[in-house]
C-alpha cells in the first residue's frame, strides 16, 4: 500500500484489518499479565513491544510502580524467507505449503521442498540478498544449520562451481542433518505412548499461568481501587 495513500481510500479501507490494530494490545496483555521483565522477538516485533513498554510506564506512572518495563531481547537468528517467494518471510500460515520446512517433514519432505525452491537463472552460487535472494535464502539456512559454523560468504564461496542443482541436494542434506535430533525428540514426545505427559505438563502450565495472571490481576484492582467489595 502506498504510503500517501489516504484512509478514505476505498483500497486502504479493504486492507485494514482489525489484526493490524488488536494484536500490539493483546501481545501488551499477555506480557504485563504475567510480568515478563524481557522478551524475545524478532526484528519486526520490537515496534510492538514498545506499545507493551509504554502502557507499563503509563501504569506506574498513574498507579505507582508494580510493573517493569519490559526490555527487547532481539533473537539472534536469521530471518529466513519463503522458499516459494523469497521476498516474504517464512510462515506456517502461507497456502502453500512447499514455502517452508517444519519440524516434523520427513527428509523426503525436506529433499523435495529444497529442489522445488525458487531461486534464479543466474549460473554459480553468491550470496546476494537483494540481486539473488533465492540463493541468498538457501544459504541462510545452510548456515544456521551447517556443523562447521560457516558464514553464508563462505559457503557460497566454496559452493561457487555447483550446478543449481547440485547445490540445493547439498543444502537438503545439510538441513536434514541439522534438524536430525530435533525431529527425533519432536518424533519421540508426540507419539501416542507420550500423550499423557504432554497432557499432564501443559496442566501444570495452565494452573501456574491462572495463578500468576489472578495474582497480576488481585494487585492491579488493587492498585486502581476497583477490589471487589
Amino acid at each position: 500500500m502506498s504510503e500517501n495513500i489516504g484512509l478514505s481510500d476505498p483500497d486502504a479501507k479493504a486492507k485494514l484489518k482489525l489484526g493490524l490494530f488488536s494484536y500490539p494490545v493483546l501481545q501488551a496483555a499477555d506480557i504485563l499479565l504475567y510480568r515478563a521483565t524481557h522478551v524475545p522477538v524478532g526484528h519486526d516485533q520490537a515496534q510492538h513491544l514498545e506499545f507493551a513498554r509504554e502502557n507499563a510506564k503509563n501504569f506506574n506512572v498513574a498507579h505507582g510502580h508494580f510493573f517493569e518495563e519490559p526490555r527487547t531481547v532481539i533473537s539472534p537468528a536469521k530471518r529466513i524467507m519463503s522458499l516459494k517467494d523469497p521476498l516474504l518471510k517464512m510462515s506456517k500460515s502461507h497456502q502453500d505449503p512447499r514455502s517452508r520446512i517444519m519440524l516434523n517433514d520427513s527428509p523426503d519432505d525436506i529433499q523435495i521442498k529444497v529442489k522445488a525452491a525458487l531461486t534464479d537463472s543466474v549460473g554459480g552460487v553468491s550470496f546476494n540478498p537483494s540481486a539473488r535472494p533465492g540463493v541468498s535464502n538457501l544459504l541462510t539456512l545452510m548456515a544456521l544449520m551447517d556443523e562447521d559454523h560457516r558464514m553464508e560468504e563462505q559457503i557460497a564461496a566454496e559452493s561457487e562451481a555447483l550446478s543449481m542443482r547440485a547445490f540445493k541436494e547439498e543444502v537438503a542434506r545439510t538441513i536434514i542433518k541439522g534438524m536430525a535430533e530435533i525431529k527425533a525428540k519432536y518424533d519421540y514426545f508426540i507419539d501416542v505412548r507420550q500423550r499423557r505427559r504432554l497432557q499432564d505438563v501443559a496442566a501444570l502450565g495452565n494452573q501456574e499461568a491462572r495463578r500468576q495472571a489472578e495474582d497480576t490481576m488481585i494487585h492491579v484492582r488493587r492498585l486502581v481501587g476497583t477490589d471487589p467489595i
